[in-house]
């Protein structure tokens, strides 16, 4: 069905886009006053020893660092039992290749975490043709303390931690960011995580539709339409029954 909607004179479009861009302006100075909160959150001191397995051995989270002081880590939903990764962070990190290049010279590392084997997710990243790292967070209690995998008994009480409050999770892997400094020392911190729709600044397809006549055209969320990059001609519903988080 097309859109209904009221048409105008040019002039009439030139006034309303002068008034939209004060509103623009003030949004984009707002994100500019949360940003710099951001940055001044409390650092708090990783004591606990992370290993992963990486397709180079096993690393710890200092390792994870590649000699830069700022890491940058994704929370994939990927767990031991899944048969392929989340629509939702597929479609987030099919947008992350091209800026990698341009985050490691500006001092920064990105690693993609799972919860699933290396095997299950080197096979996935495979299939999706994605290079950038992705490595394992099994053996290791790291998805557990950052909030993003669930115990069996969580599942259960309806009464896990996730978006920093206590809820029904209803699945047993989220997603979300978790950043990290390491300094002159070897001393690692964790700075600032986000989850649920704070993962959405970072899905550049919404920001281009977002400006597109229908905007983003979802009646729920993004299971209505996005699919794995390589099943557009599928066109069964996404099955991803966590995409949901990124509702409000």
């Amino acid at each position: 069905m097309e859109p209904q909607h009221r048409i105008g004179s040019r002039e009439e479009w030139l006034a309303a886009s002068r008034a939209l861009l004060a509103d623009e302006k003030a949004h984009m100075r707002a994100g500019d006053e949360l940003a710099r909160k951001r940055r001044e959150l409390p650092w708090v001191k990783v004591d606990k020893l992370y290993t992963f397995d990486t397709p180079d051995g096993r690393k710890t989270l200092a390792e994870l660092f590649d000699g830069r002081s700022q890491l940058i880590v994704y929370h994939f939903m990927l767990g031991p039992d899944w048969e392929e990764g989340c629509v939702g962070c597929s479609f987030l990190s099919d947008h992350m290749s091209g800026i990698l290049t341009h985050l490691v010279h500006h001092d920064v590392s990105y690693v993609t975490v799972s919860h699933a084997p290396l095997e299950k997710i080197d096979a996935f990243k495979r299939r999706m043709g994605w290079t950038f790292p992705w490595v394992s967070s099994s053996g290791s209690d790291f998805n557990f303390d950052y909030h993003v995998s669930f115990t069996p008994e969580q599942l259960a009480s309806k009464k896990a931690f996730y978006n920093f409050t206590e809820q029904d999770v209803g699945i047993d892997e989220q997603h979300g960011h978790s950043v990290f400094y390491k300094d002159e020392n070897g001393d690692v911190y964790h700075t600032y995580s986000c989850y649920a729709r704070g993962d959405e600044r970072f899905v550049n397809t919404y920001a281009l539709l977002d400006i597109a006549p229908k905007g983003r055209n979802e009646q729920s969320n993004l299971t209505d339409w996005v699919r794995h990059h390589d099943r557009y001609d599928d066109h069964a519903r996404a099955a991803c029954p966590a995409c949901g988080s990124y509702t409000v």
